[in-house]
């Protein structure tokens, strides 16, 4: 049998659609662990996926129970899910029959122990060739792919039996499947590629991402395929007499599984309960402005649609006459970006979305001082970063180190274990000497004159696509008035010691900061080229609005303001917008304190200072732990109203937006990625040790790509339990599917699910809930059905 590249790269390719991608963990993506599995119904999804990972697809019996005892599952709601399925009985008992049942089912029998050799020495060489600089020693031969590089060194790793010499393997991959396939027909081929896909699907996320293109300079190196995996796999099957063929007969009934479980009935009212409540907590009589509310404002933030934002959004609407918006955090600039002090290039945009510029920062003349005092800090410890690694790693040295410096070595280690919040605020007293990148640094924008290209992306933008992003950004939240100062601010996290820093920075950044963005657009703003363009495509903005970026610390609530750019004439408004800010600083950081274990809300600011400087501190914030809603509309439904930093929302006025583009772009966008966000969460809960991490305290970075739980094994895909529970038995988040909440004419939205198939499939098969409140028919609340059919839902009085 001679078998054909482009045939099996076919078969693998659809093989490898039920397992996700899985990104680095220095651009941590959060994303579905089953979108493989999007195109069915959420129960046959999680019943398909539970046979092929072996992971749980509802919340554990008591999780329902606490949720009923506590009142957050209406009875109403209860009796109505339960009467839609023909389930009778009493919650109790049905409680202790799913109780019951969960005891009784087993797990699985698990891997037979020559599969488990296969898992375990594969993952070794998985993480020696996918390293990306944490090994000291890397491995040779990289430069000519996974499968050749294994295949010069598999005579020297004593767990491969058989193997003396790289001619006893076959010389290529396709060979090596020839070899492993040769008693099967193709007919089986996918499924024998997709069960041992999904053996190690953290590694073979990994794989996947990488190949598809979006590991830049790491795969044009240390190229890396599906092909490449699956012939090292089936190598190592044969070599350790491992089985090759996969049994399917579980499979296929589970595929013929329609019956929807009592779990999902439980879930679907817990669910229903949630929007209850949450229509009941938003304005749905959104009236046009009284004269009253003419007033110009003193600024307008713009805010990323972030669940952390809906807290810190609040506490600035309070402070004074400030409008909020919400717009995704990338703000709509598509760019690879490359920071001052940066080597590389980071991809500052939303994974669905391809980068269409490269922008770096480049240094400022008239700000020379300010990058000279930068530089000087920065390479005095960047020099002793650089010793005191040398000093630890080498051999001969080590030794001289503990004698010399051991001492003072240990009292940093001391006090960063003892004293936190001292070092917080050292650190902070460093980070006000030295000047940062957006004191002296300005975003590259401008087309060069020399050569508009680098690489496959142009360098900088026109004129005209400049003024396409902001005019995108102003029509999708519906603006049509600006303040002297407009603040658009992006999202980032601070923590220490936390292999799982980028998960709570800005998801639509890639797992970035979203400053950099932030700077780009209000530059973009800024520049008088484009105000003129934007007057003639009909935005007046006042020749005395000043754009400007910001960044919201989500640790601990301190917004910065990048200033650069603010006249004189504007100095009073933006010292009164920071006096503010710090203000709604305080308010939010004591209201985010409440929910921190052991945590002083009574002071708040200094309490999220200590969690950013703690080593120890696993849980330095809860990131978007909670999230539950997604909110399409303008700040009026929502103003006012404590949403408990659970609702996603992005500002939208339906009356801007005619021919409904606008709504489209965000449903077809922001909607999907907060699906996404949501599904990672709830899975991350429902069954931490499969789609999650586990815990922080045993696991262990892995090549600067992953981690693993212990010594090795399978790159863990989802996040930690310190993200998730407050306790082992006691989540903090609320595991539920989405709802999503639109303001707009019914048959807007309808004309954009019936564009766009794959979204409406996301409604249609329950992985998310679609209420619209329709502004025509008197904000009445309707209800998708599916196929493009609405219910109406009036609002209720809840029971509890």
């Amino acid at each position: 049998m001679t078998l054909e590249r482009d045939t099996l790269e076919d078969s693998i390719d659809r093989a490898a659609e039920t397992v996700g991608s899985v990104w680095p963990l220095h651009s941590f993506v959060t994303a579905n662990p089953l979108a493989g599995f999007e195109d069915r119904p959420f129960h046959r999804a999680v019943a398909d996926a539970e046979e092929l990972f072996g992971g749980r697809g509802y919340p554990h019996p008591s999780v329902f129970r606490r949720a009923w005892e506590r009142g957050r599952i209406d009875p109403d709601a209860l009796r109505e899910a339960l009467d839609d399925h023909g389930v009778g009985g009493e919650p109790d008992a049905l409680l202790d029959e799913m109780a019951a049942a969960e005891s009784e089912s087993e797990r699985g029998t698990g891997a037979d122990a020559a599969t488990e050799t296969v898992d375990r020495v594969l993952s070794k060489w998985l993480a020696a060739f996918l390293d990306q600089g944490q090994a000291e020693w890397s491995m040779p031969n990289r430069d000519r792919g996974f499968y050749a590089a294994w295949r010069d060194l598999a005579p020297y790793d004593d767990e491969v039996p058989g193997c003396d010499d790289p001619s006893d393997i076959p010389e290529s991959p396709v060979e090596a499947l020839e070899a492993a396939l040769s008693a099967y027909p193709e007919g089986q081929w996918e499924s024998i590629f997709e069960r041992h896909l999904a053996a190690l699907p953290g590694w073979t996320g990994f794989v996947k991402q990488r190949a598809d293109g979006h590991a830049g300079p790491w795969q044009s190196k240390y190229p890396v395929s599906l092909l490449d995996y699956l012939a090292v796999r089936l190598t190592l099957v044969d070599l350790l007499d491992a089985p090759v063929e996969p049994d399917g007969a579980d499979r296929e009934a589970a595929d013929d599984c329609d019956e929807v479980p009592l779990a999902e009935v439980w879930l679907t009212a817990w669910e229903r309960s949630h929007r209850a409540r949450l229509l009941d907590g938003i304005d749905r009589s959104v009236a046009e402005p009284s004269a009253d509310g003419d007033e110009r404002p003193a600024a307008q933030l713009v805010f990323c649609i972030d669940t952390r934002s809906e807290v810190v959004r609040r506490h600035v609407e309070a402070t004074g006459p400030y409008e909020t918006h919400g717009y995704a955090g990338f703000f709509g600039v598509p760019m690879r970006y490359q920071g001052y002090d940066s080597k590389v290039e980071i991809d500052a945009c939303p994974p669905v979305v391809d980068p269409k510029h490269r922008v770096a920062e480049r240094p400022q003349p008239d700000r020379r001082e300010r990058k000279a005092a930068h530089d000087r800090w920065t390479k005095l410890a960047a020099a002793g970063r650089k010793h005191l690694k040398s000093l630890k790693t080498n051999v001969a040295a080590a030794f001289t180190f503990v004698e010399g410096g051991g001492s003072a070595y240990g009292a940093a280690m001391a006090a960063r274990t003892l004293l936190p919040s001292a070092v917080a605020d050292l650190s902070d007293a460093v980070d006000e000497r030295v000047p940062s990148q957006a004191e002296f640094c300005e975003p590259a924008l401008d087309r060069p004159v020399d050569g508009d290209a680098e690489g496959d992306l142009p360098r900088g933008m026109t004129v005209e696509e400049k003024a396409g992003y902001a005019e995108t950004a102003f029509e999708l939240m519906g603006w049509e008035e600006f303040a002297r100062l407009v603040v658009f601010a992006g999202h980032a996290s601070e923590t220490t010691n936390n292999p799982f820093d980028s998960s709570l920075d800005c998801g639509a950044c890639a797992g970035n900061p979203g400053g950099p963005n932030a700077r780009v657009l209000a530059a973009i703003c800024n520049d008088a080229e484009v105000k003129r363009e934007l007057r003639e495509r009909g935005f007046e903005i006042p020749d005395d609005t000043v754009f400007l970026a910001g960044e919201h610390n989500t640790t601990t609530d301190e917004i910065e303001l990048f200033d650069a750019h603010v006249p004189e004439s504007h100095r009073a408004d933006l010292e009164r917008l920071r006096s503010d800010l710090e203000e709604a600083r305080a308010g939010a950081a004591a209201e985010c304190a409440e929910s921190m274990p052991g945590s002083d809300p009574d002071d708040g600011v200094r309490e999220a200072k200590r969690r950013t400087a703690d080593w120890a501190e696993t849980r330095p914030e809860w990131g978007l732990a909670g999230n539950a809603s997604f909110v399409i509309g303008p700040r009026e439904l929502t103003e006012g109203r404590d949403l408990d930093g659970r609702a996603f929302l992005h500002s939208y006025d339906w009356t801007t937006d005619p021919d409904g583009d606008a709504l489209e772009a965000i449903v077809t966008g922001p909607l999907v990625v907060t699906q996404w966000i949501n599904s990672q969460y709830y899975f991350a809960t429902v069954d931490n040790a499969v789609y999650g991490s586990g815990s922080k305290v045993t696991q262990n970075p892995r090549g600067n790509v992953g981690v693993v739980q212990g010594n090795g094994g399978d790159l863990m895909t989802g996040l930690p339990l310190q993200s998730l529970k407050v306790a082992d038995d006691r989540p903090y988040h609320q595991p539920l599917r989405l709802t999503a909440v639109i303001h707009a004419p019914v048959e807007r939205v309808t004309d954009v699910l019936a564009r766009h198939e794959e979204v409406a499939r996301l409604f249609d098969n329950g992985w998310v809930s679609l209420t619209v409140v329709d502004p025509e028919q008197d904000d009445a609340a309707v209800h998708y059905q599916g196929d493009l059919e609405w219910e109406p839902r009036p609002a209720k009085p809840l029971a509890h």
